[in-house]
């Protein structure tokens, strides 16, 4: 693995993903944890039938991905960029629609028309499912979602008395997360939402690449201050100043 992990543009840093990868998407409440850039030159890209892994996948209210007509005054962009554009065929996530149902999200209008399979998976499940791949477990046992449609098909257990569902650990070909701070070596230190998700996922994935607002050279971040080690990191692209993005 090469030390210096810089890529020069998000679109090269996205060439090389293939029609059918899967994609773990970092953030947690809204836009702003999210690897906005990665994503919009992933949806440039073009690859086809993909698989998004993500926990508030559907965070806009608006049908519209792109920016609006005033000026440096972008839309929000959430999971459904790849939804309106016909590449992804599924997705796993928690919150897969916004508050609002008018208008339909892009991920709720594929569903109703057949276009795309949608796996809800409880917040608290999810993460753990990552988390575990990361660490190499394969599965686990846990009280969330007993007596529910989310049980259904799911090997059950007793332990002290109590039900217990087995799941499995979620594993990606690919992991997009965003960070305040990288150095070359790929070390990443978060701030805010981002640092809800993308640490786990850059461990449950094959190729991680982050998006970062600074990149400095080794020493540059506080040891203290490292969420994720380089080992995990393959590629890093740093934003451009003022992007108005989140």
């Amino acid at each position: 693995m090469p030390n210096n992990k810089v890529i020069e543009s998000f679109a090269a840093a996205v060439a090389d993903i293939p029609d059918g990868s899967s994609i773990m998407i970092g953030g947690f409440g809204g836009s702003g944890g999210q690897p906005t850039r990665l994503m919009l030159a992933l949806r440039d890209q073009g690859a086809k039938n993909l698989t998004i892994i993500g926990n508030v996948a559907g965070i806009s209210a608006t049908t519209y991905y792109g920016w609006r007509e005033g000026p440096d005054d972008p839309q929000p962009v959430d999971q459904g960029v790849f939804f309106a554009s016909g590449q992804a065929g599924k997705i796993i996530c928690s919150f897969p629609v916004p508050g609002t149902t008018n208008p339909l999200s892009e991920i709720e209008k594929a569903w109703r028309e057949g276009k795309a399979e949608v796996d809800i998976v409880p917040q608290g499940t999810l993460i753990e499912q990552i988390r575990a791949a990361g660490a190499g477990i394969p599965a686990f046992y846990t009280p969330t979602g007993v007596g529910t449609p989310v049980a259904e098909g799911k090997e059950t257990r007793e332990f002290g008395g109590r039900t217990y569902l087995l799941e499995h650990a979620l594993h990606a070909d690919y992991a997009f997360v965003r960070a305040q701070k990288a150095d070359t070596h790929g070390n990443l230190q978060y701030v805010g939402t981002s640092r809800a998700f993308s640490p786990a996922m850059a461990t449950a994935a094959n190729v991680t690449i982050a998006e970062v607002d600074q990149i400095v050279e080794p020493g540059g971040i506080d040891a203290e201050s490292v969420r994720t080690l380089g080992a995990y990191v393959n590629r890093i692209v740093q934003r451009e100043s003022g992007d108005p993005y989140p």
